[in-house]
């Protein structure tokens, strides 16, 4: 591959988009995607981080991480869990950061907490961390079990396309058939339209706006299919090795599954995430 070419398709179809921050971000005319400089991709696939991830950089993102998780994160669980197609048994919460998200989930829906899980590589100061048993440091070999459903929240739009392959690919050995996972990130069209500002290579470390076409492109061949969500340009669904032939988000949230609606209208705390879950997935249609 060219240095000038995109870092997903190949495409040389590439032209300068927009300098951020003092690095150069490329726009590929073929797949969408928007990608900081060649340069900048190839150090951080060697080890080389552009953001420094100190004390105080946790600090601030503490802060966002609480704050996602005990608002948007639980509106794009309670919408996945309408959306799946088979019965939820594990749920995964993907580069969970600090794990606030597995104590919103145990807090919201207590019945079910047991079936929630977070996994994060590069996990904060003990300090900053949950407690939640259910939260593990690593991979996806850690596990020794098969997920149904996820989320992975704030967290592609920081790896470079070889780590959001690798990403898919273990994701890939710990899914079922059908399994289904929603990923919240800032699209390009978002970018563009929207939010110019979400490229931001050294505060927040974001060095790509990915594209529906771009993520097809790269885990196709892995066994996921990727799915736009109506209205939504921060958001998609990857399914695994999909068997069904439903594809009408839309129309999925009216037909969801007992056993996945049971676990939303908890036993203890109600139908407020059930509600969550149909509203957010028709706000925005």
């Amino acid at each position: 591959m060219s240095s000038e070419n995109c870092p997903v398709c190949n495409s040389a179809d590439v032209q300068l988009f927009k300098q951020m921050a003092g690095s150069s971000y490329y726009e590929c005319i073929s797949c969408e995607l928007l990608f900081v400089e060649p340069e900048v991709l190839k150090k951080i696939d060697a080890g080389r981080a552009i953001v420094n991830y100190s004390s105080g950089y946790w600090e601030e993102e503490i802060v966002a991480a609480r704050e996602r998780s005990w608002g948007a994160s639980l509106a794009r669980v309670a919408e996945v869990i309408l959306y799946a197609t088979i019965p939820i048994e594990r749920f995964i919460d993907i580069g969970s950061g600090p794990g606030y998200l597995l104590d919103a989930l145990q807090y919201q829906l207590p019945s079910s907490s047991h079936l929630f899980y977070a996994n994060e590589l590069f996990p904060p100061a003990p300090r900053y961390r949950t407690r939640n048993p259910n939260y593990f440091i690593g991979d996806f070999s850690r596990f020794d079990f098969s997920f149904d459903a996820g989320c992975c929240i704030e967290v592609i739009e920081h790896l470079t396309p070889a780590m959001v392959k690798k990403l898919f690919c273990d994701l890939a050995k710990k899914s079922r058939q059908n399994s289904i996972y929603i990923f919240n990130t800032g699209l390009s069209d978002y970018i563009k339209q929207e939010d110019i500002e979400y490229l931001d290579p050294l505060r927040r470390g974001h060095i790509i706006g990915w594209s529906i076409k771009s993520l097809q492109h790269l885990v196709e061949s892995i066994g996921f299919q990727i799915l736009p969500i109506p209205g939504k340009k921060w958001a998609f669904i990857a399914e695994y090795q999909a068997t069904h032939s439903f594809d009408s988000l839309e129309d999925r949230i009216w037909k969801a599954l007992p056993e996945n609606v049971n676990i939303l209208r908890d036993a203890k705390t109600g139908q407020l995430m059930y509600v969550l879950g149909l509203e957010t997935a028709r706000a925005y249609t």
